[in-house]
């Protein structure tokens, strides 16, 4: 890599990082009345960006594909900040807002492949705890395999039914590994979720699968053809890696969470433990689900006081309708959360999911 090369990633690297991290407190962050408070709070990382982006030169064309990545997310992250800068100036509502942010993941799934010739790229990719943990740090040297990193099946933008999967660089097949499938929240999809989980999951060992839903959302209402689609996806998952079958979480993001709800109290589900996040549920779920496998089934509620869709009451009520049914229920009310996915707790679901 030539010294010229080397040069413009040292300058534009920290940046983007920086960039891609006030975009993610400000999509954690994000409630409606406080819109122009968490604006503040993330400051003008963008500008910085723009700057050092413009200072790059030309670079040799071995390094096209390196270059394409870098620029790729690069331009994801100023799509992302033009989108909320645009609603910030008063053009645009909170649906423009939550379009701004699909840009986000875009740049982050351009950026990853870079963590392994760049280990500021590598420990962006790690929960903070994580960050100074050199003997993660090496076994993430080897990079991705045949059989290791992100893929995605079926799960182009825009389609319907497939799922994206993450498996840690340093997995082995002899031993078995939890597993956590993530259900997005309505009109979202697993491509785009994936990074709301991929963190946790690289730094704490298990494999994550990211489903789509078969219709815009979750199948709350009707046929549910959503449950069959996510027993096909299981199967395939588990006849290529091997799975704890003991240690197997399904979570989701509002629709996502209440599908939790609808899928993972059948009495036929094959999860073990069930994680529902600013999810919404109905008191008839709890008489209708099969009250053998309520009993003593873990189940982690996260809920914000803040949230303005599923009031936080009804959580409460369902922390307490589960409890009564028999299941061992926990639950966290986090009070500065609104309606959107707060990605602090993936880490203690699994610490939770492994018996810690």
């Amino acid at each position: 890599m030539t010294e010229a090369v080397v040069d413009d990633i040292v300058a534009v690297l920290p940046p983007l990082l920086n960039a891609l991290e006030a975009l993610g407190y400000f999509a954690r962050h994000l409630h409606p009345p406080a819109f122009g408070s968490v604006m503040n709070a993330i400051g003008t990382p963008d500008d910085a960006l723009q700057s050092a982006h413009a200072a790059i030169g030309e670079w040799p064309q071995q390094f096209a594909g390196l270059r394409e990545r870098l620029d790729l997310s690069y331009n994801e992250t100023l799509a992302a900040f033009a989108g909320i800068r645009d609603v910030e100036r008063g053009n645009g509502d909170l649906v423009a807002v939550f379009r701004a942010l699909r840009h986000l993941p875009r740049a982050l799934e351009a950026l990853y492949p870079l963590s392994v010739p760049f280990p500021p790229v590598s420990n962006f990719f790690l929960n903070t705890s994580n960050r100074e943990n050199e003997e993660l740090l090496s076994r993430l040297e080897v990079g991705p395999s045949e059989h290791t990193g992100i893929f995605h099946d079926h799960n182009e933008p825009g389609s319907r039914g497939g799922f994206s999967i993450y498996v840690p660089e340093y997995y082995t097949p002899d031993r078995a590994w939890p597993l956590v499938m993530a259900l997005h929240g309505g009109s979202g999809n697993g491509r785009g979720f994936l990074w709301s989980w991929l963190r946790d999951a690289r730094s704490q060992g298990a494999i994550l699968v990211a489903p789509t839903a078969t219709g815009q959302t979750w199948a709350l209402m009707g046929d549910d053809t959503d449950t069959p689609n996510l027993m096909r996806i299981l199967e395939t998952v588990r006849g290529r890696w091997t799975i704890d079958a003991s240690r197997m979480l399904l979570s989701g993001m509002s629709d996502g969470g209440t599908f939790c709800y609808v899928s993972g109290l059948d009495g036929a589900s094959p999860f073990t433990h069930l994680a529902p996040v600013s999810a919404t549920f109905h008191p008839l779920m709890a008489e209708m689900a099969d009250a053998t496998r309520l009993q003593g089934l873990p189940i982690f509620i996260t809920h914000g006081k803040l949230d303005w869709m599923f009031p936080v009451q009804t959580a409460r009520q369902t922390q307490a309708a589960l409890g009564a049914a028999g299941a061992d229920v926990c639950y966290r009310e986090i009070d500065d959360l609104s309606h959107t996915y707060p990605r602090e707790i993936n880490a203690e679901l699994l610490q939770w999911l492994n018996g810690a």
